[in-house]
C-alpha cells in the first residue's frame, strides 16, 4: 500500500536498527542496494535514498511517506505532512543542530559582528541564504561538498554546519556563534497520500510501532514481591510511567511491577531489596504503546 523512502548515510544504520526494533526489517541483497523490501502488508515498496533528496520526492508523490530531517525539509522548502518528530540520531536520541561557526579567535561573538560580504560555507546553500538575509547581512555564500569546517579560515569565514554534540566542530578549532535551527528526524508524508483514509491509517500504524520502540529505549519492566508492612517503602522508591501495577498473592503478600529507566537500575535493585522487596525480576521491553 506505501511507498516507503529511507535515509542512506548518516542515518542509514540508526533508522534500519529502529525498523529492525519495531519489527519492520528492511531486507536488501546487499549494503548498497538502494532497492529494499519489508514483509509487512502495508508496505510495498521500500527505497534508500541520500535525506537530501527524501522531502523533494514525497513532496512530488514518488513515494507516499519517508524518513529525513527537519532541516532537508526546510533546505528544500518542501510542501510534506510531517507525522511527527523521531527521537533519534545518527548516534544517539539528541537532535542535530544547525549551527553558525567561526574560528575559535575569531573577533565576531554573533552573526551581526560578521558583516557584509563575509564568505560562509555550507551545505545548506538555501537555508542559509535566507538565514542571513533576515539578518540584513550580504553573505557570500559557498556550497561545500563536505569538510566544510577545514576551510576556517582560508577559505571562508564562517560555516553553517551540523552538529549533535559540538565535539567535532571544538576539535577543529571553532567557536558555535549561533544555533539556526534545531532538526529531529521526522516521518514525513506526501499531502495526497495522507489524505487518502486508508493510506492514513496505515501510516498512522507504521508511526505506532515506531514510537512504541523509541518510547521502550532506555527502559526495562521491574517485576517483585513485597509483604504488605514492607509495601509503603517500596512503592515509595519504585517509579513508574504511571502508577505501579500491585496484585495480591495467594500468600497474602503482593506482586508489584512497573515500567523503569535502566540508567540507575543499579542503584534501585539494592534499595528496593534493602526496602523489602524479594524475587525480583528485571525484564527488556521492545515497546511501550500509549
Amino acid at each position: 500500500m506505501l511507498k516507503l523512502v529511507l535515509p542512506k548515510g548518516s542515518l542509514e544504520k540508526a533508522t534500519f536498527d529502529l525498523f529492525e526494533a519495531a519489527d519492520l526489517t528492511v531486507t536488501r541483497s546487499s549494503d548498497v542496494d538502494y532497492k529494499a523490501s519489508i514483509a509487512d502488508p502495508r508496505i510495498e515498496d521500500v527505497r534508500i535514498l541520500r535525506p537530501q533528496e527524501i522531502p523533494v520526492y514525497v513532496a512530488e508523490g514518488l513515494f507516499d511517506i519517508g524518513i529525513t530531517g527537519r532541516d532537508w525539509v526546510e533546505e528544500t522548502s518542501s510542501d510534506v505532512v510531517s507525522l511527527g518528530e523521531l527521537r533519534y540520531s545518527k548516534a544517539t536520541s539528541m537532535p542535530v543542530r544547525v549551527i553558525v561557526a567561526v574560528a575559535a579567535d575569531s573577533p565576531a561573538q554573533s552573526v551581526a559582528d560578521l558583516g557584509d560580504g563575509v564568505r560562509v560555507t555550507t551545505e545548506y546553500p538555501e537555508m542559509t541564504r535566507r538565514y542571513f538575509a533576515e539578518r540584513g547581512v550580504k553573505a557570500d555564500i559557498r556550497l561545500s561538498y563536505g569538510a566544510s569546517e577545514a576551510k576556517i579560515p582560508d577559505i571562508a569565514d564562517c560555516v553553517v554546519d551540523i552538529t549533535e554534540t559540538g565535539r567535532a566542530l571544538r576539535a577543529a578549532g571553532l567557536r558555535i556563534i549561533d544555533t539556526m535551527l534545531t532538526s529531529y528526524t521526522e516521518l514525513i508524508a506526501n499531502r495526497s497520500a495522507w489524505e487518502d483514509p486508508a493510506k492514513r491509517h496505515a501510516m498512522e500504524q507504521v508511526l505506532t510501532l515506531l514510537n512504541g520502540t523509541l518510547e521502550a529505549r532506555g527502559k526495562v519492566l521491574l517485576k517483585l514481591n513485597v509483604a504488605r508492612e514492607k509495601m509503603d517503602a517500596v512503592l515509595g522508591l519504585l517509579p513508574s510511567a504511571k502508577s505501579p501495577t500491585v496484585a495480591q498473592l495467594a500468600s497474602g503478600d503482593f506482586a508489584v511491577e512497573s515500567v523503569v529507566a535502566k540508567a540507575g537500575i543499579n542503584t534501585l535493585i539494592p534499595a528496593l531489596i534493602d526496602a523489602g522487596a524479594s524475587d525480583l525480576l528485571e525484564i527488556p521491553i521492545s515497546k511501550i504503546v500509549h
